[in-house]
């Protein structure tokens, strides 16, 4: 019996996020009135209380903050070993993705990625952590 992946969550709150990643850019959301970046999106500013926010659009260059390798529970959906990264981006604010092209015994926290691209089993394109100038 083969296990339906979960379609995504799109809310008003993080559309501008999915809509940037089929684009190709990351997008991340930014305060109006404090120019907090925030990720993941919100409604409200964790910073000012303040539900006016616009976006940026990052380099996508970051650094390995943490890891985690995912065994089980396993999903049909996916690949394992699923490796999953922390970043910190070049612009201040972290994201959470899976990172390819790297096996686990490479990694080393502190060490230099790069945000790209890649469709997910349910049809989206989402943010996927590699070595710089990789094209996976």
């Amino acid at each position: 019996m083969r296990t339906v992946v979960p379609r995504l969550v799109v809310t008003q709150d993080n559309e501008f996020f999915f809509a940037a990643a089929r684009e190709g850019r990351l997008a991340i959301q930014r305060c109006v009135d404090c120019h907090a970046l925030r990720h993941p999106p919100g409604p409200c500013c964790p910073d000012c209380r303040s539900f006016n926010w616009d976006t940026v659009s990052a380099s996508g260059r970051c650094t390995l903050h943490s890891y985690t390798v995912i065994h089980h529970p396993q999903d049909d959906g996916f690949d394992y070993p699923l490796i999953v990264g922390l970043v910190d981006l070049e612009e201040g604010t972290r994201l959470v993705a899976d990172i390819a092209g790297i096996e686990r015994d490479e990694l080393e926290i502190g060490m230099v990625l790069e945000v790209g691209f890649a469709e997910h089993p349910h049809g989206e394109v989402l943010p996927q952590l590699r070595r710089p100038g990789a094209d996976t």
